[in-house]
């Protein structure tokens, strides 16, 4: 038997002793544990908890499974979103298949979970900008997916948005570059791929009438075109109002989540000039390094941006207050110590693990502005937490993760 697995060591040497011997439906582990409502696979998969952590274990062939393993290792570099692969163990006795040994994401969704138990509005139309986005990200790198699909993906709320991570890339390629037709070909297999998966839903009863597969499934390839454009399209402008709009242009890139690597001006027939991109992913956003800075609090883009607005507000309310400036560094020490820490002492145990703190936070936000408008007055963040953890927090379905009671034991 033969091991291969990348740093951290550490948490790969907790299971060094499961049964690789065996195969892996046949397991039986005190550490297996069950993720509720998980998404489809052609594979076994199964599913281990191990100290703090739990890791999904998929068997299949040798060299799918090796190939897998160096692509979601590209994925890491390139910064695109997916599932941290940790390693794989082949050359198993009997001939059994290698297993791909990759972290579970936590707080993720499936997206059979996602409809069973929507949370807010539009739930169709985040789902489809972030299942979009992650495949646009895929594309510029040079990764043809080959399988894009909701069953593949998890979904992880992020601020109330959605941010999508490839699970499963034993069928991508990569290329320096995908050729018009790879891309195509690649959002071909989406369209059908997702009309199929969608169509089981409602044959299950687990789709809104509303909501019809493909109309969902061609407003995907519509969006996915209109994003592209926005990614990759050259522009003819004026001489003079070139300034303006190549900052406009970049602009844009940069609140999708995108970088610009290069800008090439050329002569336009036209007498104006022709702009041509190139973009690539974003590194992680600035937002998030901001916040991290300032308060050593590590989470989403979208959601440091909510919590850097609050400290904002938190800064104006502190300079009104002692009448004169406060620096950012003063007001977010303030605001971690005097309100973020506070709302989340108020959290019961039990309800800890619905959503991850940040993303508690902002529904407390969020919570507050509406419970604001109804009264017609600020009612303040501590009477919106408290109403909230009473009457919201209780009914969000709990995290997929259904710990065994030896790993629960293990971390109490």
């Amino acid at each position: 038997m033969h091991f291969v697995f990348s740093p951290p060591a550490q948490a790969a040497a907790g299971l060094l002793d499961l049964p690789w011997d065996d195969p892996l439906e046949e397991w039986t582990d005190d550490r297996l544990t069950e993720i509720p409502q998980r998404g489809l696979s052609r594979h076994v998969v199964r599913f281990v908890a191990e100290g703090n952590d739990v890791f999904a274990l998929k068997e299949i062939s040798e060299r799918l499974a090796r190939k897998e393993y160096a692509l979601l290792r590209r994925l890491k570099e390139f910064g695109i979103p997916s599932v941290e692969v940790l390693g794989v163990v082949v050359d198993r006795p009997d001939d059994l298949d290698a297993i791909l040994v990759t972290r579970f994401l936590d707080y993720s969704s499936s997206f059979r979970a996602l409809f069973a138990n929507p949370r807010g509005a539009h739930m169709t139309d985040r789902l489809m900008d972030a299942q979009v986005e992650l495949l646009a990200r895929l594309h510029l790198a040079g990764f043809m997916w080959g399988d894009c699909s909701l069953s593949n993906t998890l979904f992880r709320f992020d601020a109330g948005a959605l941010n999508a991570y490839l699970v499963d890339a034993e069928t991508a390629e990569l290329h320096d570059r995908l050729t018009r037709g790879q891309r195509e070909h690649d959002l071909e297999l989406a369209h059908e791929r997702v009309a199929a998966e969608l169509m089981d839903l409602e044959a299950g009863e687990c789709l809104a009438d509303d909501v019809d597969p493909l109309e969902v499934a061609d407003e995907l390839v519509h969006r996915y075109n209109h994003l592209w454009h926005e990614l990759t399209a050259d522009e003819v402008m004026k001489r003079e109002e070139q300034r303006y709009r190549i900052a406009d242009r970049i602009r844009r890139l940069n609140e999708l989540g995108f970088d610009v690597d290069e800008v090439e001006l050329i002569d336009d027939p036209s007498g104006g000039s022709r702009l041509k991109l190139t973009t690539r992913v974003a590194e992680p956003g600035r937002h998030r390094r901001e916040l991290l800075a300032l308060t050593g609090l590590d989470v989403w883009e979208n959601q440091a941006r909510r919590l850097l607005a609050d400290i904002a507000s938190f800064r104006g309310w502190m300079e009104q207050v002692r009448g004169r400036k406060v620096s950012m560094h003063v007001a977010a020490t303030r605001w971690l110590d005097e309100v973020y820490e506070p709302v989340m002492d108020m959290i019961p145990p039990d309800l800890r693990t619905r959503l991850d703190e940040a993303e508690i936070f902002h529904e407390i936000l969020e919570h507050r502005w509406f419970l604001s408008e109804a009264a017609g007055r600020d009612v303040g963040t501590t009477a919106a937490a408290q109403d909230y953890i009473a009457h919201v927090l209780p009914h969000v379905p709990d995290d997929l993760i259904t710990l065994p009671p030896s790993a629960l034991g293990a971390g109490s």
